[in-house]
């Protein structure tokens, strides 16, 4: 009976999606073996105050998304992978960006029904070619996301390749015509000719080479290089850092860019981490240079990012402002099997140029599993910003407003 609905399902799923037409074809062989169900629960409740006019937002949502892999025609080098996820609110308190309510703070999650991912895998040895839309996740998603914190994710109408052929190598080129971002309606996609390149080299067995070109439509094209890696020092403390580096020059593959300064920017990021004896600390310096107007530089941006998770989880920092971002950093938590994770974050904004304060955002989140119910877990998370005076250097009203964000979460997942 199991194995009955899962068939069931997925043949569903899928025919609605184009991958498959029958169970079984006319000579008898299965169109789907292998088929493997997956799901999960999110309910949020997500509270926003500012210090301005709007109204405090109270947002109840959830998200549920299923998802189907199954092998097709009996093979074990081609696959299908369809996957819906569905937003849906309890209550409208809130501005969602889609919802008309925009005396109210913005939770960006708007009500919608989606096909999140819906690709084909070939497999032929250790070179995997996919191709339809689909899950991007790099690094650590500085450059490109998924942004899974929001209820919607984004997703990505893209032709992959990935290799592994050389011994500690791994490569990865992917060209994207479609992004599909956490909005909704007509503002929940757009057309794009973006190449994504990244290669990872295993250097030592603690250290890694990461180089990566990202070209964005007509945004910027972006290259980049990173030195990540661990090691153990006094015992059982261990110490991961990341030393990374990059630039922005004009696009190369979309005309369209009239108007716009040419692209000229740098990134640097230095962070080093410790964990000893269920103790947590980190340190991080961030820098997405700036312009002071008469310098024919521009932003460093990154358009295609999971923001969320970089600069303070207020997200303030969504858009680079125009004389760049510096982010300092420090984090300190701790982490045991039975008491879950518990983590402070404190942050201090600045501008590259021009010595402007944007202010400061403090963090705190505390996540655990939930007792008795096999993989369900909880979370609580606050973000508390209070803005500098970037105002007077004309900057947005908002990097110099006050903001506190609270959130209760359970995600539940299930296959």
């Amino acid at each position: 009976m199991k194995n009955m609905i899962k068939t069931s399902l997925a043949t569903a799923i899928l025919f609605s999606l184009g991958a498959g037409t029958a169970y079984a074809g006319a000579d008898g062989v299965s169109l789907l073996n292998n088929i493997k169900v997956k799901g999960e629960l999110r309910p949020r409740y997500e509270r926003v105050d500012e210090n301005n006019s709007l109204s405090s937002a109270n947002a109840l949502t959830n998200r549920l998304v299923i998802g189907i892999n199954a092998d097709l025609m009996g093979s074990h080098w081609l696959s299908a992978y369809a996957e819906m996820t569905d937003v849906h609110n309890v209550n409208n308190n809130y501005n969602s960006t889609d919802n008309g309510n925009a005396g109210a703070s913005v939770v960006a999650d708007p009500e919608q029904t989606r096909v999140t991912q819906s690709y084909l895998d070939f497999k032929m040895d250790k070179t995997l070619f996919r191709a339809g839309r689909q899950i991007v996740n790099l690094d650590n998603q500085r450059f490109v996301g998924a942004v899974n914190w929001r209820q919607m994710p984004q997703s990505y109408n893209a032709y992959a390749l990935i290799n592994d052929s050389v011994k500690n190598l791994n490569l990865l080129a992917a060209y994207v015509t479609q992004v599909n971002t956490v909005k909704a309606n007509a503002s929940s996609s757009f057309s794009t000719k973006t190449v994504l390149l990244h290669a990872k080299y295993k250097a030592l067995d603690n250290v890694n080479i990461t180089a990566y070109g990202y070209l964005i439509g007509s945004v910027n094209n972006t290259y980049g290089l990173a030195l990540t890696g661990k090691t153990a020092m006094l015992g059982k403390t261990k110490i991961d850092y990341r030393v990374e580096y990059a630039m922005q020059s004009d696009a190369s593959l979309e005309t369209g860019n009239s108007g716009k300064p040419a692209a000229d920017a740098d990134y640097l990021n230095l962070q080093a981490g410790t964990h000893m004896n269920n103790f947590l600390a980190g340190v991080r310096y961030e820098v997405l240079s700036g312009s002071n107007g008469t310098d024919n530089k521009t932003a460093f941006i990154t358009p295609l990012a999971t923001l969320h998770g970089q600069n303070g989880w207020a997200d303030r920092f969504l858009k680079t402002p125009a004389q760049g971002l510096v982010d300092v950093n420090l984090m300190f938590g701790y982490k045991a099997k039975s008491f879950g994770l518990a983590k402070a974050v404190y942050h201090d904004f600045s501008s590259d140029v021009a010595s402007v304060g944007y202010g400061t955002e403090f963090d705190l989140l505390y996540k655990n599993a939930i007792p008795g119910v096999k993989n369900m877990n909880g979370m609580v998370k606050a973000a508390l910003y209070s803005g500098g005076d970037s105002v007077a250097a004309g900057n947005t009203t908002a990097l110099a407003t006050d903001k506190t964000v609270f959130w209760v979460m359970m995600d539940y997942k299930f296959q």
